[in-house]
């Protein structure tokens, strides 16, 4: 059996991760020059699970590190019990496969950490790299919500700084790496662009950075059904397919590291 791929080398810094939708977009992102990637399904949700079928494909094919998303659906990070036993059962089998990471989050209805399940998950996860995603974006208290992180031994936090982009975040975004210093990761993610990515470089030290470079591009289905959508009122999205931009990912990469 192939040897996994594992995060024992660091990249120079600032070490870039893409968040891609599939097995398609983990080659594109690899193929570009990211040094990680968090895998997911449905980038239109905002990511979940990606199927096992796709996790084994990664393995196989991957030559950087990559990091499986946990989260059951969309929506709020609020979970119920079957929920939340769901993402345990996906940490343990993802551990036994032998992925780098898993990427999990929980709050609690106050907005709050809710440090039970997350250590629980940690716990889980036994010697896997382990971050919190977005969820974090949704505390009420960012620098509480950050060391309740810490007490859950997470390695890493991603964040836009609780706002929609990194550029509108950048202040917290440096106040999390003060606070953080060497207990916890601070990925820095939101809207990053070859146009912004070297400003929050810089304005913020982080030494992790995360964002999607996508594009739709058109179905190659010649016949096409206009009176039937598979899901939501927009028609159209039967017919046109979210993808990885690899020339984006190349782009931005060489901004920050120009």
């Amino acid at each position: 059996m192939e040897r996994p791929v594992t995060d024992i080398e660091r990249p120079r810094l600032p070490l870039i991760e893409i968040c891609v939708e599939g097995i398609d977009g983990l080659l594109a992102a690899q193929a570009a020059g990211a040094d990680r990637v968090e895998l997911c399904a449905s980038l239109v949700e905002g990511g979940i699970t990606p199927s096992l079928g796709t996790v084994r494909a990664a393995l196989e094919l991957a030559t950087i590190p990559f990091h499986v998303i946990v989260r059951p659906r969309g929506g709020d990070f609020l979970y119920s019990d079957t929920e939340y036993r769901s993402m345990l059962a996906d940490v343990s089998t993802l551990r036994e496969l032998g992925v780098a990471g898993v990427v999990v989050g929980c709050l609690n209805a106050d907005g709050t950490i809710d440090e039970r399940r997350i250590s629980e998950l940690v716990q889980a996860a036994g010697p896997l790299n382990v971050t919190c995603h977005r969820a974090f974006d949704m505390t009420r208290d960012p620098a509480e919500a950050l060391e309740a992180l810490i007490r859950c031994k997470i390695g890493r936090v991603l964040t836009s700084g609780q706002r929609d982009t990194a550029l509108e975040g950048a202040e917290l975004l440096a106040d999390l790496v003060r606070q953080a210093g060497d207990r916890i990761v601070i990925l820095g993610c939101g809207a990053l662009s070859p146009d912004n990515i070297a400003e929050v470089l810089g304005s913020t030290g982080l030494a992790e950075m995360h964002f999607a470079a996508l594009k739709d591009v058109p179905s190659a289905m010649r016949y096409r059904n206009a009176r039937v959508g598979m899901g939501g009122a927009d028609l159209d999205r039967e017919y046109r397919t979210t993808v990885t931009d690899g020339a984006l990912v190349a782009a931005t990469i060489a901004a920050v590291r120009a």
